[in-house]
């Protein structure tokens, strides 16, 4: 997991950030990204791509990566810009928000998948989650601050059953989408969600109470 780390440790560089994002997916609410930079040499065997870590799991890496971390920063770009440039220009956005957001500027930049135009060096990496140490982290940090973020939905929303879909349209939210028609941070754009508001006669559940 630091084999792209140690390459660059052995040409002098140290302060690298690694870049992931969560959030492309799900039908509902914001895509959020996340820089993280890590110590020189920084390691824990539970640092790994957070889609395979449980719950319980991924919230201990979170704490252990926020009290250890140089710097954190985050991109978080809303349903609604998602809906305005589609959900892959608004991963860059918010990827290049979360390194602007880091207090202090990395030497170089690793990122999952996503190729980014930047002033700083960088190394686009397929699977990089589940290679790289510093974008590990980085996918942990936004999973669990993307999960906190639909768990508050939740509450205002419970029909929806975002607890424990996060989002994603699992059989119980496909079926409330089809009941009672998308909130207001669903993503319209997305079919299943352009369906339901087509079948309820265009109208969100919030423009549904206030009529």
């Amino acid at each position: 997991m630091l084999e792209y780390e140690n390459n660059l440790y052995n040409e002098g560089v140290t302060l690298i950030a690694g870049v992931d994002e969560v959030g492309r997916g799900p039908l509902i609410g914001p895509v959020v990204a996340c820089a993280c930079i890590l110590p020189v040499n920084f390691y824990h065997k539970d640092i790994k791509d957070s889609k395979k870590l449980s719950e319980k799991k991924r919230e201990e890496m979170y704490k252990i990566i926020k009290e250890n971390a140089i710097s954190i920063g985050l991109g978080i770009v809303s349903e609604k810009v998602i809906d305005e440039v589609n959900i892959y220009e608004a991963t860059k956005i918010a990827m290049k928000e979360a390194i602007k957001n880091l207090n202090i500027s990395p030497e170089h930049v690793l990122i999952d998948a996503m190729k980014l135009e930047l002033n700083i060096p960088s190394t686009s990496i397929i699977k990089g989650d589940a290679k790289s140490e510093s974008i590990a982290a980085a996918s942990i940090i936004a999973k669990v601050t993307r999960d906190h973020m639909l768990d508050e939905m939740d509450k205002e929303y419970p029909m929806y059953d975002l607890k424990n879909n996060k989002g994603y349209g699992t059989k119980k939210h496909l079926e409330a989408l089809q009941t009672y028609g998308p909130c207001k941070y669903h993503r319209v754009s997305y079919s299943p969600v352009r369906n339901a508001l087509n079948e309820k006669n265009t109208k969100t559940i919030e423009n549904k109470v206030n009529v």
